[in-house]
């Protein structure tokens, strides 16, 4: 199959665009899934610029967590809430009355998509459909950023960079369950939010974030610490595989910045890629070695033969409409990314306090 032509040279392209903590000072701004991995984070930037933050998640995903180790929620409303409840969902938009909504409520675990598949697709698909109907109920909201995967492309195992406008697929539940949150998305800006007073609507797409206070089931970093703090070696299923790699704060900066781009334009609803440089998308072995390199004590890999449900070999986004028309551009290279993620670790083993250590690590290298 043929691929998508590229942008025209020269079209649209603005210059470096950043965070405005100004525009969010004041915001009113629901967020789902704020007590996971990327959530966190990204509720702890909301609320360094000042944000009017309401969280709505389904508890905390891992022990220990980033969530409750940065005490997130002293800086927010956070509601205990399955995105599968439409009506619970449907009442806590109501009552934060927000201007923004951030979407990253998920299932987003590959392998656990294998273990409970109708759970992966009632939270990641239905859970989309109830978060975009709240929203057409409510009124008065200005843009929704519905946070998916670069997983959720029709995998070629081809060696260029996944545009936009690709086919939709997914060979894995969990990849097949965020492309259908896509079509639902575009199914709903045509048909909902397409009017000049509705709510903009867009979708954003990266993956394989790495940084400190993960804790996630089968993700590299976490493993990784795990081995390390039980002294094993590490067992990786697909030492070769190519990822696109980036520090959290990357992707965080593109929602960010689209929500932003949103409220100044309907233009700019539609789909979105955040992913890292060319040469930061590299094998899982090379970030085990780079990373293992900066960590405290010695930390060793090995193959592990498997069996293993299937994972593609070779992924890798194209971010060229998000750098030409938003002026997105990823702060943070990898190398800097796995010695932030050290850093954070050994913070933590040094029982400092990691909500300022990690906001820290935001304003050093996001400038948030």
């Amino acid at each position: 199959m043929s691929r998508v032509p590229p942008p025209t040279p020269g079209e649209g392209i603005a210059g470096p665009a950043s965070v405005r903590p100004g525009f969010w000072r004041g915001r009113r701004v629901l967020l789902t899934g704020h007590t996971g991995f990327k959530g966190s984070w990204l509720s702890l930037w909301l609320q360094r610029m000042g944000a009017e933050l309401t969280g709505f998640a389904a508890g905390v995903p891992s022990d220990p967590s980033l969530f409750v180790l940065a005490r997130v929620a002293d800086g927010m409303r956070s509601i205990d809430g399955d995105v599968r409840d439409h009506e619970a969902l449907a009442r806590s938009l109501a009552a934060a009355e927000p201007e923004i909504v951030i979407h990253m409520a998920a299932q987003p675990l590959v392998r656990r998509s294998f273990a409970e598949p109708r759970l992966t697709y009632e939270t990641n698909v239905m859970g989309t459909v109830n978060l975009l109907d709240a929203v057409r109920g409510a009124g008065g909201v200005r843009a929704v950023v519905n946070v998916t995967t670069d997983k959720c492309y029709e995998n070629r195992e081809w060696e260029w960079g996944y545009r936009e406008d690709e086919p939709m697929g997914g060979h894995d539940p969990y990849a097949s369950s965020k492309a259908c949150s896509e079509l639902v998305t575009s199914a709903y800006r045509r048909s909902f939010f397409s009017s000049p007073d509705a709510a903009r609507l867009a979708s954003a797409r990266a993956g394989n974030v790495i940084g400190g206070g993960d804790w996630g089931e089968d993700r590299l970093v976490p493993d990784l610490a795990r081995a390390a703090a039980a002294g094993r070696e590490l067992r990786l299923r697909n030492p070769n595989s190519i990822r696109p790699w980036q520090h959290v704060l990357n992707p965080l900066g593109g929602y960010l910045l689209l929500a932003q781009s949103l409220c100044e334009s309907p233009a700019h609803a539609g789909a979105w890629n955040f992913g890292p440089p060319e040469d930061d998308a590299c094998p899982v072995s090379s970030v085990v070695e780079r990373l293992a390199a900066r960590w405290p004590g010695e930390v060793g890999w090995a193959t592990d033969e498997g069996p293993h449900p299937h994972e593609a070999r070779y992924l890798k986004l194209d971010s060229s409409r998000a750098r030409q028309r938003l002026g997105w551009r990823p702060t943070v290279r990898l190398d800097d990314a796995l010695t932030s993620i050290a850093d954070w670790h050994r913070a933590l083993a040094d029982r400092a306090d990691m909500r300022a250590v990690t906001l820290a690590q935001i304003d050093a290298l996001a400038g948030g």
